[in-house]
């Protein structure tokens, strides 16, 4: 048996901040797209800029994604590839019905 509780306490941070919709909903909007602003996010959405924002904030503190400034607009994008593995693996494996 694994006792590494950090390796677990990593995997449960990563499951809370991907257990909300609108997270769920803007990592799979990531996965599709590659990167995009909070502008962009916020007209798919129709969520408030601020409530974008404050998402981003958790699913960023859990290393799901990341940021890059690009001029004056701040990209997100899924942080790395075993993220989007275990991502893509949710979406693909989880039958909706």
């Amino acid at each position: 048996m694994d006792n590494d509780m950090n390796k677990f306490a990593k995997i449960a941070e990563v499951l809370k901040a991907l257990s909300n919709p609108v997270r769920l909903c803007i990592v799979h909007g990531l996965l599709e797209k590659g990167s995009c602003n909070v502008s962009y996010m916020e007209k798919c959405l129709e969520v408030s800029q601020s409530g974008i924002s404050q998402h981003l904030s958790k699913l960023k503190s859990a290393g799901i994604v990341k940021c890059e400034r690009i001029g004056n607009e701040v990209h997100y994008a899924i942080a790395n590839d075993d993220v989007k593995k275990f991502i893509t693996s949710i979406f693909d494996n989880f039958v909706l019905s």
